[in-house]
């Protein structure tokens, strides 16, 4: 296709999804869904490690529900060519078919494929980077048919420091992969240095907004500075940075995602041990509610039942995938006592609009309730605090309406379930056969390639919508116990009670 036409389509993409603030590329107009390998594997990758998994991933039904891209992230290349225009050479121990025919058995299984580079001399991991060499590079990445490029902030040569540096650096590759006029969907790693959330979106389709995930819940760590009430503003992101330190930091700056642009809060680490399955239900949960890019960071070769079914979630995957693209809000951020909220575990409450799935004009509502402590806990969520963003003090409409409260983790898939699609794909030899409704049950399983989404929300898609746990009337709460370092998740959809309608019958 040619560049002109390409852009001609991907502006009225945007603008078509109410977008037309954001770049204009056309590509994650919902939360880019896939893998990459650096959370679990760092560099040991190959050619065998994308192919493999990129099957498994059809196999196991994942691509089905959404996760799309395979990512390969640093320490591919050796260096550049000299012979030939300095162009990056792919490691041929390592890639000994070339990325081009790597591309081509990930394509051939409806996937798409990415690749890693830094916006400096060399990337993070001390291979060859892409400061002053981003047409070069775009062009070779095009040319061995790239759908997505992790661009990272190793070795910038003090390129920062200043938000129009960086956007400038940045935009640099940006103009780049829009001129070889091939798609490809633009990750900006800069860990939220110099405010990427401000500058971002007008030339990336997502931007880390805090630094390197790692597997911990709540675990402190030197190397990721920046806790308490002034964490958004931090000089030095660093890394190993848990779970609810990067839960603070997204808190500041949910609004400025939107279609086309999200905030990136890393890579997923379902599945890499370190943390509990409660714990990873709500590490996932969150990331969904945020919007932010569901990434799985986990060696899917040796995948555990359990974290397949977290990954497996339809209802969850719904929220992070919701046509509307509004980001949930943390609505308060309590402890039981007198201490500071931000200096330790906490409660926490999280909201936001969701499409509409009833016949009505009311949006659905989602609802997390985040327990940080260290026990189960009784948590309480008023209308007034849910919808506070329709008006304050209780003052929202919405409050004087009834809801009907359902649980986005009640329908879960089994461990059996999971156990049944791990097994069959190795019983086969990893032929990519597909997961396999009739022989191993229907439960949580949803098919985002025959039906997306926003359709499957529209016809009211029971996968979807959770199990319905009660009806919560006007003026009321929501009550669950949450287990520790827990999450109870909900959709509220409305049941009735417009008080506007009241109004006009009097």
């Amino acid at each position: 296709m040619a560049r002109t036409n390409f852009l001609i389509i991907a502006a009225a993409t945007a603008l078509l999804a109410g977008n037309a603030g954001a770049v204009d590329n056309g590509l994650a107009i919902t939360p880019q869904m896939g893998w990459d390998n650096w959370n679990a594997l760092g560099c040991d990758v190959s050619e065998d490690l994308l192919v493999e998994t990129a099957n498994l991933i059809v196999d196991y039904g994942l691509k089905d529900l959404g996760y799309h891209y395979v990512v390969l992230d640093d320490c591919w290349s050796v260096g550049r060519n000299a012979s030939n225009n300095n162009s990056l050479i792919a490691d041929p121990e390592k890639f000994p078919r070339g990325m081009a025919a790597v591309a081509e058995d990930i394509h051939e299984l409806g996937l798409g494929f990415g690749m890693y580079s830094s916006a400096g001399k060399y990337t993070c991991g001390g291979y060859a980077g892409s400061l002053g060499y981003e047409e070069l590079d775009a062009n070779t990445w095009a040319e061995w048919g790239v759908d997505y490029l992790k661009y990272d902030n190793c070795y910038n040569e003090g390129q920062a420091g200043d938000q129009k540096i960086s956007e400038a650096r940045y935009a640099t590759m940006a103009k780049a992969l829009n001129a070889t006029g091939r798609p490809i969907l633009y990750s900006l790693c800069n860990w939220g240095e110099d405010y990427p959330w401000n500058w971002g979106s007008t030339i990336a389709n997502s931007w880390r907004i805090t630094g390197d995930v790692f597997d911990f819940w709540d675990t402190y760590d030197a190397r990721c500075p920046c806790e308490g009430a002034d964490s958004w503003d931090c000089s030095l992101p660093g890394f190993h940075c848990s779970i609810t330190n990067i839960m603070n930091k997204a808190a500041f700056v949910v609004s400025k995602a939107q279609p086309g642009g999200w905030n990136d809060l890393d890579m997923l680490e379902v599945g890499n041990g370190a943390m509990t399955d409660t714990e990873y239900v709500a590490h996932f949960s969150m990331w969904a509610a945020v919007k932010s890019p569901l990434i799985m960071g986990n060696d899917i070769r040796t995948i555990l039942p359990s974290d397949l079914s977290i990954l497996s979630n339809a209802a969850v995957i719904a929220v992070n995938q919701d046509p509307l693209g509004s980001s949930a809000s943390r609505r308060w951020m309590r402890v039981p006592d007198s201490r500071d909220p931000y200096s330790g575990p906490a409660l926490q409450l999280w909201s936001g609009s969701l499409k509409s799935t009833t016949d009505g004009d009311h949006n659905d509502m989602l609802v997390l309730m985040i327990n940080g402590l260290d026990e189960a806990t009784t948590m309480n969520a008023t209308l007034a605090d849910i919808f506070a963003d329709s008006g304050p003090n209780g003052k929202a409409p919405q409050i004087q309406m009834s809801w009907e409260v359902r649980d986005l983790w009640a329908n879960r898939m089994s461990n059996a379930t999971a156990m049944g699609i791990i097994s069959a794909s190795n019983a086969t030899g990893n032929a990519t056969t597909g997961w396999n409704a009739t022989t191993y049950g229907g439960e949580g399983r949803y098919n985002a390639t025959k039906m997306s989404y926003a359709d499957g929300l529209a016809e009211k898609n029971e996968l979807l919508l959770g199990n319905v746990t009660m009806t919560v009337q006007a003026g009321g709460m929501i009550s669950a116990i949450v287990e520790a370092h827990g999450v109870a998740m909900y959709r509220l959809r409305y049941a009735g009670g417009d008080v506007k309608r009241k109004r006009d019958e009097l």
